[in-house]
């Protein structure tokens, strides 16, 4: 029996150990697909994402898409370079190669190498899929692997399918999801509040129609993120406005704004 107590309490140190050496980066700056641009890097792969580790980014954003035989992988597009990822095997996706030789990513090796850092997040976006049953199989499938993996400190979720965000939260409430949106798409604070969401995912034009956004928001405790911020006169807008994070193709010009040098 004391050893059974005594395990317990190693795991409780590991643990708290583990927590207190996390201290994610302090800034707004998400790097949009990974930080790509500057440097001609493939979006979404694994080279993108440790440009933004190296960067000191707050969070580095991906897609990810389930293949036809349930395997989950890293890319933007439905396609990737001409194939249908829904409709092709992981096997037959690793026909096509990124310009700088990288296959497709897993989600499992994009998390692996993300996981080797405790400063900058991995924000996940589960894609839309053809349906909602396919949907919610992707949401399932992502949520199994960040929790077999143990990756959750590090994963933020957003998506633009709102179902999939409240599935996320069912099956781990937990996690932090934020919902993507733009146009008609847009739901009220107060209902992101009321679904424990953790904060508004919009396009930045959202907010510069409705300026009262930021300060809604705040007021409920829920945090605003604008997408995809690329002009230096729209960066500094969303600076000015104190947003809490701003997903842009311009990290390095974003970091500059901030007076805070990327190397």
């Amino acid at each position: 029996m004391k050893s059974y107590f005594a395990l317990l309490f190693a795991m409780a140190i590991c643990l708290s150990s583990q927590s207190q050496t996390m201290k994610w980066n302090k800034n707004p700056v998400i790097a949009h697909r990974g930080a790509f641009k500057k440097n001609n890097l493939p979006e979404n792969s694994i080279a993108s994402l440790k440009e933004a580790i190296r960067l000191k980014c707050y969070g580095s954003e991906f897609d990810v898409h389930m293949t036809k035989d349930g395997i989950l992988v890293v890319n933007h597009d439905a396609d990737f370079y001409g194939m249908d990822i829904a409709s092709s095997t992981y096997q037959e996706l690793l026909g096509k190669k990124h310009p700088n030789g990288e296959s497709i990513p897993t989600l499992e090796a994009f998390l692996k190498e993300g996981m080797k850092q405790k400063k900058t997040k991995l924000i996940l976006e589960l894609k839309p899929a053809k349906g909602e049953e396919e949907m919610m199989k992707l949401t399932d499938a992502a949520v199994k692997m960040v929790k077999d993996m143990k990756a959750g400190p590090w994963i933020e979720y957003i998506s633009f399918h709102y179902g999939s965000l409240k599935r996320v939260l069912e099956l781990d409430p937990k996690a932090t999801v934020a919902f993507l949106a733009s146009g008609k798409g847009i739901v009220t604070a107060e209902k992101l509040k009321a679904d424990k969401f953790a904060g508004a995912d919009y396009h930045y034009s959202v907010y510069k129609q409705d300026p009262t956004w930021f300060e809604k928001a705040h007021s409920l405790g829920l945090t605003i993120n604008g997408w995809t911020v690329n002009p230096k006169e729209d960066l500094q807008w969303m600076i000015d406005n104190k947003a809490d994070y701003i997903t842009t193709n311009e990290p390095e010009l974003l970091f500059e704004l901030l007076g805070k040098k990327a190397k």
